[in-house]
């Protein structure tokens, strides 16, 4: 099996690597490469019983046994108190991620290989063990470990009597069933070997993460009886594990299909990775509408193994997720999913995981929304859609927040965008433990007056294609107010960049990420004289190998290490830990100032090297949420995360490959005058391997 030789790697550095396969409906499998689950969130079979959110883990793990010369050879690993056993990492050879997760298991005379693969569109997993060469017939014995429980809880042994049942048998395969009860649900697995009835309950399993993140990190898992099987070299046998009755030879054959997985379409093997990583992020699912029953459509999931879908994460991730990746159908049910769920100018910020109505704790949220159109319209979009259907939802932000709506969302006397609802932080960097807001960043946010000034600049390019010449000068004349005040306001001479937060008696004069929008985004707020400024300090004291810090290292403030309980965590969350999806507007700002040359695409390629090696080393496939501020960059956070893939998936495309949106509906900001700028809407296919910038440079 071709795979990572990990004959060198110590234990601990093995289990700080974790490996992610998905369904496409919000379920998933993760571990870490041994096996030994280290989180709560670990299993084999992570269902999402209303998709794509109520994610349970159903199959924690499971113990395997080679049964060779009357002894019992372990492959499986589990951590207890003080001990770690049984100790299968001994003979774990070889692992690989890709295109589905596979281990390579030796021992004298014998060499196993184990596969796991999820089915696509249904919560079933199934493990297949193949006996590759040998000298010899051996046994192998499985015992599954089952959870039920959802994610983020933890299951002690308890009185309530949990069962095994025969469901049913046909041509080698065996069906069992474990009937739901109050507290767990109904469980169906099967196999092709043979079945011992012996249940009872492991207890004590250790999570050393959750401890480590101040957690109750100890769980009992309930095992129904053991399953055995003679292996001759060359076989291969099966055990599946679903929330429906299985049906083993058509997973069987399934998996087959599967065997190969997707195959490499492309000659850059960093596009393709990156391409295997977004494609895990969307699913296909049911949220609930507002003043209507939950319909399906597209989603896509903030981040495993925690985060339900989220609307910022979605919105920053469209582009990366959606465009880049060709799947224009999904793109614009998403956006037809946001729009009808927005409630006076908010988009909902967070779906919660029990399935229950959404939260409107964005003020930022609705702008992306905005943002987020454009962009499709850029990639070849339904224009008569956005018209027909989207510019009204469009209009009522934008009026809701120029009269004033939640979270104290207003425009003041100069056209800014103020938002300040105590004790709810608004923007992006919104870690909250108890009542402590770590970045409250009330008042007048950079990314959200950036964004509301491209917002309404968008809105005038939208009302010119509908023929409603009359609003789109209103429109641009508002705009026009606000660049006027934001380069007024927002401007630190002093420092030469801008202020991160205009208070209505106070500048926060913090250096931080937010200030690159005001460059980066279609319709840049900030004069261009200012844009090199701008980027030459996040440079200086932001920029890492893996990410842009949250805050300069100099500032009293900074914190750059994301480890420890819930509190030490959030209070660095934001506030010198790095986030790769940073770097999306960082490189687009980097081409806008500097041009699109070769050498300054050189450069981008370079300043994601740090992202992409990780993906394809470390990462086993993934990108996570954040890094440390400082080397060795310990990843934290989310191990795989929406808006970091998509942002550096996107910049890798369309900044360092240089690839053109696919065609359709483009537009760009002219510069007319030095006072005045109106938006000149193009409907004209861009050539490939050229991209006009979507704003002045």
């Amino acid at each position: 099996m071709a795979g990572l030789d990990i004959s060198s790697i110590p234990l601990d550095a093995r289990l700080e690597r974790e490996w992610l396969a998905t369904n496409g409906l919000g379920g998933f499998a993760s571990s870490t490469i041994p096996g030994l689950n280290t989180r709560k969130y670990h299993g084999l079979l992570v269902a999402a019983m209303s998709p794509p959110v109520r994610q349970m883990v159903l199959l924690s793990r499971v113990e395997e046994f080679i049964l060779c010369d009357g002894h019992a050879l372990p492959l499986a690993s589990c951590e207890y108190p003080g001990v770690i056993q049984p100790q299968g990492y001994q003979y774990l050879r070889a692992f690989s991620a890709e295109p589905f997760p596979r281990w390579a298991y030796q021992g004298d005379g014998w060499t196993l290989e184990k596969q796991l693969r999820l089915l696509p569109g249904e919560n079933t997993a199934c493990l297949s063990y193949t006996l590759l060469g040998g000298d010899r017939v051996v046994e192998l014995e499985l015992n599954p470990l089952f959870a039920l429980r959802g994610i983020h809880e933890l299951m002690y042994q308890w009185n309530g009597r949990l069962t095994v049942e025969a469901a049913g048998k046909g041509s080698r395969q065996f069906l069992h069933r474990i009937p739901p009860t109050s507290r767990t649900p109904e469980v169906f697995f099967a196999h092709d070997g043979r079945f011992r009835s012996a249940a009872y309950w492991y207890l004590n399993t250790i999570y050393r993460c959750e401890e480590k993140r101040g957690y109750p990190g100890l769980e009992d898992v309930w095992m129904p009886g053991s399953i055995r099987w003679t292996l001759v070299p060359g076989q291969t046998v099966y055990f599946a594990c679903s929330t429906e009755p299985i049906d083993l030879g058509r997973i069987i054959s399934e998996t087959d299909r599967l065997r190969l997985g997707t195959p490499n379409l492309q000659a850059d093997k960093t596009l393709d990775a990156l391409l295997r990583a977004a494609d895990q992020f969307v699913v296909q699912g049911s949220i609930p509408l507002r003043e209507k029953t939950a319909e399906t459509s597209t989603c896509i999931l903030a981040g495993y193994p925690w985060v339900p879908p989220a609307g910022r994460d979605s919105l920053v991730g469209f582009t990366g997720l959606l465009l880049v990746t060709g799947r224009l159908a999904e793109a614009r049910s998403l956006l037809q999913t946001y729009a009808s769920l927005e409630d006076r100018g908010l988009m909902p910020s967070e779906f919660p995981s029990n399935g229950s109505s959404p939260t409107y704790r964005g003020a930022d949220v609705s702008l992306w929304f905005i943002n987020a159109v454009w962009q499709y319209l850029n990639y070849g979009g339904d224009a008569a859609f956005v018209v027909r259907q989207l510019l009204p939802t469009i209009e009522s932000i934008l009026s809701h927040y120029r009269q004033g709506t939640g979270l104290g969302i207003h425009v003041d006397g100069d056209g800014l965008l103020v938002s300040h609802e105590p004790g709810t932080p608004a923007t992006w960097m919104d870690a909250k433990a108890a009542d402590w807001v770590v970045t409250p960043r009330y008042g007048r946010p950079v990314e959200v007056n950036a964004l509301w000034y491209n917002a309404q600049r968008i809105a005038a390019a939208l009302a010119r294609m509908a023929g409603q010449e009359s609003r789109a000068l209103g429109l641009l004349a508002d705009a026009e107010t606000t660049h006027t005040a934001f380069n007024r306001r927002f401007w630190n001479d002093a420092l030469r960049c801008c202020f991160d937060v205009v208070g209505e008696a106070s500048l926060d004069d913090s250096i931080r990420p937010n200030q690159l929008l005001a460059v980066s985004l279609p319709f840049p707020v900030l004069a261009v004289d200012r844009h090199q400024a701008v980027l030459d300090i996040v440079r200086r004291e932001l920029l890492t190998p893996m990410g842009l810090r949250t805050l300069a290292p100099n500032d009293l403030h900074y914190a750059c290490t994301y480890g420890g309980a819930v509190i030490a965590r959030d209070r660095a969350y934001h506030q010198g830990t790095v986030f790769p999806w940073l770097l999306g507007p960082y490189i687009t700002a980097l081409l806008k100032v500097c041009g699109r040359g070769q050498i300054v695409r050189n450069e981008a390629r370079e300043i994601l090297k740090g992202c992409l090696d990780y993906l394809t080393s470390d990462g086993l496939g993934q990108l996570g949420e954040l890094f440390d501020g400082e080397s060795p960059h310990h990843p934290g956070g989310l191990r795989a995360s929406a808006r970091s893939v998509a942002e550096v998936l996107r910049v890798y495309v369309e900044e360092v490959l240089d690839l053109a949106p696919a065609g359709g509906a483009s537009a760009r900001p002219v510069i007319v005058n030095p006072t005045t700028t109106i938006a000149a809407t193009q409907m004209a296919q861009p050539q490939k391997g050229k991209r006009e910038a979507a704003g002045p440079a």
